[in-house]
């Protein structure tokens, strides 16, 4: 069982940048691929970004287009937390934000995520 809460949503101006934290529990966090994912009002929940460990120091990393060059996402398998930091936001970003752990290999499928964190808002204003 793994338990995840995020933090550091809140309200920015276009073109801000915020970093959102997700702690996890658990003893295996290392082990599982976690992913970030967000869903506007009325839209459905939409893949963001995924990373999984992959051996030695290194990590993979793969983002939605929209996203791809603003967003980074890390984790600190050490601290079991998982980051992204959200540059040059645009209001199109406004929603509210999931981290996600899967036992499976990094994916981008909602589906196949099974761990979920109860969300945190951005909100980003033009």
């Amino acid at each position: 069982q793994v338990q995840l809460v995020e933090s550091g949503g809140g309200l920015v101006q276009a073109g801000g940048s915020v970093r959102l934290s997700c702690a996890a529990s658990g003893r295996t966090f290392a082990s599982y691929a976690m992913g970030w994912f967000r869903q506007a009002p009325g839209k459905e929940r939409e893949f963001v970004a995924t990373t999984r460990w992959i051996g030695g120091n290194t990590y993979s990393a793969d983002y939605t287009d929209s996203v791809k060059g603003r967003f980074t996402i890390s984790r600190d398998d050490a601290k079991n937390t998982l980051y992204l930091q959200m540059n040059s936001m645009k209001p199109e970003d406004t929603a509210v934000y999931y981290c996600a752990a899967s036992r499976l290999s990094s994916t981008r499928v909602t589906s196949e995520y099974d761990y979920w964190g109860q969300g945190t808002q951005v909100t980003v204003a033009s």
